[in-house]
């Protein structure tokens, strides 16, 4: 049994890699998998267990530690440059459409391109992968700054620099996991995924008081020029390092095509582990995903505090720190494992915080409720992200992973109708609370469905375990 994931029928990497007649040791120039072993202490020839990895493994690791720092400086600038493209675009167009368009365009990518960037993930060099979405960014921006000097910013051009910014973000995505499951092995992967989802957020966080800052000092123009310089230590980096995405890999990189793909889906669709996590991640998007962000301030009127101000701020600021705080906490503590019943356990805890926000007239108690739903969303994210990576195939990882993030990305353009469209009709609270109420309900059938999975497995792994 895989103790990261707790799947009966999977061993993790570090494990499962021992060398056999069938695949010979890896070389002495390969990367290191994990932390050293001790000498076996029993008689018994069983291989020794390596020890636990240490808390914010990731970060002691001096090959992911400024991977962590640059990707939370760049996805700071992209949210940068949303606060002081958005604030242009509404003074200069004043349209609700584009407003929406704006969600879309970020969002939609994902849906339609992860899995083919998956595939470029598992072909390519991630590096360069990452370094094309970098530049796209940096272009994008550029161009926005280009359009500002010049006072000829058209609404088709606009919406063509949104979609370029959505292509950037969803192609830097696969690559990415690939780059931490190779900087760090198997054995410190969880931590790597977790801190890298707290120093996006922390990204997040910090993009709204950057973007107002350079807003306000430097004005638009001046403003998203200077944001570019946030892309670069990122960018930098990769030409320093010598992890590709691809070092610990020992098979054939598979052909980027429509046939690779079909047959990597049909792979998922048997895998009952791989389904309910990938459901779970969509689950999530589409019945809350950023609907909390953009209703936030008809809550915050109904709660008492008001449209604007801090108390309304202090809300909206609520949900990303309890995902900073969370992912600290989590770290620093191991009290949560990444495997299937503690992802399904974090999303019915995020989908139940949603409801019970959905109905409080507290302002305290959804605070509060804010910043559990924060932890419990990172958590879910971080584990359900860790557990598809640790189980799937490592020729397909990019793909799998491409997938997971249609599910969990792409599916948050879905937000807007299930709480946004539905709560014009019926009532953000109400339309946030079936929502809600929907997602713990998607949540208890994939559980049983993974639980179901594991049950069906466990016979089959005794049986060749007795062999």
């Amino acid at each position: 049994m895989c103790a990261a994931c707790g799947i009966p029928t999977h061993l993790a990497d570090a494990e499962a890699l021992a060398p056999t007649e069938a695949q010979p040791a890896p070389p002495a120039t390969d990367p290191p998998t994990g932390p050293p072993t001790g000498p076996a202490t029993g008689t018994s020839g069983a291989p020794p267990v390596a020890p636990p990895p240490p808390r914010f493994a990731a970060l002691r690791n001096r090959d992911s530690r400024p991977y962590l720092f640059g990707a939370a400086l760049a996805m700071m600038a992209d949210n940068v440059e949303h606060v002081i493209t958005y604030w242009v675009l509404w003074q200069t167009f004043h349209s609700p459409a584009l407003t929406g368009f704006q969600v879309i365009s970020h969002w939609v990518p994902f849906l339609l391109l992860s899995m083919w960037f998956g595939s470029l993930a598992d072909r390519y060099d991630c590096r360069r992968i990452i370094q094309a979405a970098q530049v796209l960014f940096m272009a994008v921006s550029a161009t926005w700054g280009v359009l500002f000097l010049t006072d000829s910013l058209h609404m088709w051009e606009a919406c063509v620099l949104l979609v370029l910014h959505g292509l950037a973000g969803s192609l830097w995505g696969p690559g990415e996991q690939l780059m931490l499951h190779d900087f760090v092995g198997p054995a410190e992967l969880p931590s790597a995924v977790r801190l890298n989802a707290t120093f996006r957020s922390l990204g997040v966080l910090f993009g709204p008081v950057v973007g107002s800052a350079l807003l306000l000092g430097l004005g638009p123009t001046a403003g998203i020029f200077a944001n570019i310089a946030f892309y670069l230590p990122l960018t930098l980096f990769l030409f320093r390092t010598r992890f590709t995405g691809h070092t610990r890999d020992r098979h054939s990189r598979p052909r980027v095509g429509v046939l690779e793909s079909v047959r990597v889906l049909r792979e998922i669709g048997t895998n009952r582990t791989l389904v309910s996590m990938i459901v779970l991640g969509g689950l999530g998007s589409f019945f809350v995903g950023s609907s909390l962000q953009t209703s936030m301030p008809i809550f915050a009127h109904d709660l008492g505090a008001g449209s604007a101000g801090t108390a309304y701020g202090v809300l909206l600021f609520a949900n990303g720190a309890g995902g900073v705080v969370g992912g600290i906490v989590l770290e620093a503590t191991g009290w949560v494992k990444p495997h299937v019943p503690a992802a399904v356990i974090s999303t019915a805890v995020y989908g139940l915080t949603s409801l019970s926000f959905a109905l409080t007239t507290s302002y305290p108690l959804a605070l509060g409720l804010l910043l559990v739903g924060g932890v419990a969303n990172l958590a879910s994210m971080s584990i359900g992200q860790t557990v598809v990576q640790l189980i799937a195939p490592a020729a397909d990882r990019g793909r799998v992973l491409g997938v997971y993030a249609m599910s969990a990305n792409g599916l948050r353009a879905g937000s807007g109708f299930t709480v946004g469209l539905l709560g014009a009709v019926i009532g953000v609270h109400t339309s946030l609370g079936f929502s809600a109420a929907a997602l713990c309900v998607g949540t208890a059938a994939a559980g049983l469905h993974a639980l179901r999975g594991r049950r069906r497995a466990a016979p089959a792994d005794a049986e060749a375990g007795a062999e």
